[in-house]
């Protein structure tokens, strides 16, 4: 059964900096483009970032664009969110999300919630000033 596992979430100051991780379990990993997204209470999900099966694709959200960082690590199956700069409105919680890629190319990625297929419980970024 595939297996989708944030951590690394908490309640931060303004300005600071997190880093989220996600590890996948039971699937070939670079099969999977990688994505993260966030909702906060009463907003809609947004995507946050996205990254391509080899890592050379990348995709930001508007409001992320700048301050946040997606990467992988195809031999630990780990998808990373390294997070700067952070704002109140920063705070969600935080989904990993795993999208099987239908394609041959290594650098496209899914810029669309329904493009994934296998989803993280969430773990809450809380930003204070």
């Amino acid at each position: 059964q595939v297996q989708v596992q944030e951590s690394g979430g908490g309640s931060v100051q303004v300005g600071a900096s997190l880093k989220l991780s996600c590890v996948v379990s039971e699937v070939t990993f670079t099969n999977y483009v990688m994505g993260w997204f966030r909702q906060a209470p009463g907003q809609e999900r947004e995507i946050v970032a996205s990254i391509s099966r080899s890592g050379e694709g990348v995709y930001y959200g508007e409001n992320v664009k700048g301050r946040f960082t997606i990467s992988r690590d195809n031999a630990k199956k780990t998808v990373y969110l390294q997070m700067s700069g952070l704002k109140a409105e920063d705070t969600a919680a935080y989904y990993c999300a795993a999208g099987r890629a239908n394609f041959r190319s290594t650098h496209r990625y899914y810029d669309s919630a329904n493009e994934y297929h296998y989803w993280g419980q969430g773990t809450q970024v809380t930003v204070s000033s």
